[in-house]
């Protein structure tokens, strides 16, 4: 096997951390880019890209906090150019399911001058244990907008196996991979396979959007984080965007993993546990 140096943009994020430790374990030589690693790397500091850059061969790129959100398009034009100044081979880019403004991004790696793979991920299992689904779960009372959409979640363990396999197989040159989990649920449905894998009672709440965005106003989260979970509800929980694919197994040769046993897994972590 040869021995690749790849740069993992968001290296201590959901999927990036699980792509990292894949390809360490690999035996390949990682570059965490992150603003605290050394070379730093920072979307916001285009003068950070050459360093992180600077004898890689690859790179999975992830965008914070989205695609979707105004100034990510700037960002992937300057730093796919200056990925192709530094001669890399391949990037892989972490995009988003449904939306209209990353599907841009899509296109501006497409035509980099590179090799590129697109992994367009659903909402990732994980949002109900690393990220703003969290807090509401160990409260034991979620309140959400939007509970008859249908989101066919997806775990960020199978959206790292598939990243690393376009890192490493060529065979993904030039693919396209919706990733999805195996079934829709609701996000009444989701939090009642928590309840279950826990044994705790967690309630939910349907409520309105009005409602939700001035529940987060009071949690004074930031404009640009209010603009995309406005986003995220309005124009990405669409009936087209829920439906299920079959690109984990395409990709892997087994069944994406559901978010049962994700919950059940996760549970016994402890992540879930009020603490008291």
């Amino acid at each position: 096997m040869k021995t690749r140096n790849i740069l993992v943009l968001g290296g201590k994020g959901k999927t990036g951390r699980r792509v990292a430790q894949r390809l360490i374990k690999l035996g390949h030589n990682v570059r965490i880019g992150s603003r605290s690693e050394n070379p730093a790397f920072d979307w916001d500091n285009p003068e950070t890209w050459p360093g992180s850059l600077a004898g890689m061969d690859m790179v999975y790129i992830t965008f914070q906090p989205d695609l979707a959100v105004p100034g990510a398009l700037k960002a992937i034009k300057g730093f796919s150019a200056e990925a192709l100044k530094a001669g890399l081979k391949k990037l892989v880019l972490l995009s988003g399911k449904g939306e209209k403004e990353a599907e841009l991004c899509e296109n501006v790696v497409m035509n980099a001058g590179t090799d590129w793979t697109i992994v367009r991920a659903s909402w990732f299992n994980q949002n109900f244990s690393e990220s703003f689904f969290l807090d509401p779960i160990l409260a034991g009372h979620v309140a959400l907008p939007m509970n008859k959409a249908l989101v066919p979640y997806v775990d960020a363990d199978d959206i790292a196996d598939v990243a690393v396999e376009a890192l490493l197989d060529d065979k993904h040159v030039g693919e396209t991979y919706e990733l999805t989990g195996p079934r829709q649920l609701t996000f009444e449905q989701a939090s009642h396979e928590i309840s279950k894998a826990t044994a705790r009672d967690i309630q939910f709440e349907s409520i309105t959007m009005d409602k939700y965005m001035s529940m987060l106003r009071a949690y004074q989260l930031p404009d640009d984080h209010l603009w995309l979970i406005n986003y995220l509800f309005t124009e990405v929980l669409t009936e087209s965007n829920s439906v299920v694919s079959h690109d984990v197994e395409r990709v892997l040769g087994r069944k994406a993993k559901d978010f049962k046993d994700y919950a059940i897994e996760t549970a016994a972590t402890g992540v879930w546990n009020p603490v008291v």
